[in-house]
């Protein structure tokens, strides 16, 4: 009895690695199939050896997490990946990733992607997104071709397990291929007409980088909140949960409830107007959504 983690899943075999950096190419016995249970990457396993590199997967260890898209477990941090430009900044679609990553209890970092593509009037509308997110609390870094990669991201990576992501074509792989040039992961170039890049990252893996391990994750361009409860929203907007405490109501959804202190913060600019539009937003998608039963 071996234990590991698994790093790669492709074509039905589950690529576990153990401490000593063996990797053995597993299969799961069907008692996973009776309990419905999938193993994924960042899995924590107990598996039987069969040869020198294989194996069957006996035992999946209970997951602190999980992501559907892409399906990783047991993420302790995020890489949030926007670009300035080609495809064009989208604070709506951060603060979707944001939402997603806090309500899974993961540590998220900012990376605006594409600086050196970026055009002087650009950079200064980012620079003021830059200092907003900043004042919520998150760390914020650029990214360009042109210059060393930021020392800060290099920190983050060290140990735990990091997933990158954003929306397709924001340069993802472009990033781990400047961090760890080894790599060589395909990146695609940005289709003209859609304004979007090409799908390249074909499958979930997770790269030693650093001291650390990180997820080159397929991108994708909208997100939902299929987990999340109307109550529970707020929570995940760092911001409006600073604020909420002072709420009159404690099941306050910060819309036309009375002393509300999170409506009176944007008033007040305490919290970002924009970033309580898109708290508005996102409520609205869930609280339209169809019953579950």
């Amino acid at each position: 009895m071996a234990k590991g983690r698994i790093v790669k899943a492709l074509s039905g075999f589950y690529y576990v690695q153990t401490e000593d950096d063996t990797l053995y190419a597993c299969k799961g016995r069907g008692v996973f199939r009776n309990k419905k249970i999938t193993p994924l990457v960042g899995d924590l396993v107990t598996f039987d050896i069969i040869s020198e590199d294989e194996g069957y997967i006996t035992t999946v260890s209970e997951r602190k997490n999980e992501l559907v898209r892409p399906p990783i477990v047991n993420v302790d941090k995020a890489l949030i990946v926007s670009s300035i430009t080609e495809p064009k900044f989208s604070a709506q679609l951060l603060d979707r990733f944001l939402v997603v990553v806090e309500s899974k209890g993961i540590e998220p970092m900012l990376v605006l992607s594409k600086k050196d593509l970026a055009t002087e009037k650009e950079i200064e509308t980012i620079e003021r997104y830059k200092a907003q997110y900043e004042k919520i609390g998150y760390k914020v870094v650029y990214f360009s071709l042109e210059e060393p990669v930021d020392s800060t991201l290099l920190q983050f990576l060290k140990e735990d397990i990091t997933v990158i992501m954003g929306q397709t074509g924001v340069g993802k792989s472009t990033i781990l291929n400047a961090i760890e040039p080894s790599f060589q992961i395909e990146t695609g170039e940005i289709s003209k007409s859609l304004g979007r890049g090409r799908h390249t990252t074909r499958h979930v893996e997770l790269h030693e980088i650093n001291g650390g391990l990180v997820a080159d994750t397929p991108g994708f361009s909208s997100i939902d909140f299929a987990h999340i409860e109307a109550e529970q929203l707020g929570d995940y907007f760092i911001d409006i949960k600073e604020q909420a405490k002072y709420c009159r109501f404690r099941s306050c959804l910060h819309l036309n409830e009375p002393q509300c202190q999170v409506k009176k913060a944007v008033e007040e600019k305490i919290i970002f107007k924009e970033r309580y539009k898109h708290y508005k937003l996102f409520l609205q998608e869930i609280l339209s959504r169809k019953p579950r039963y």
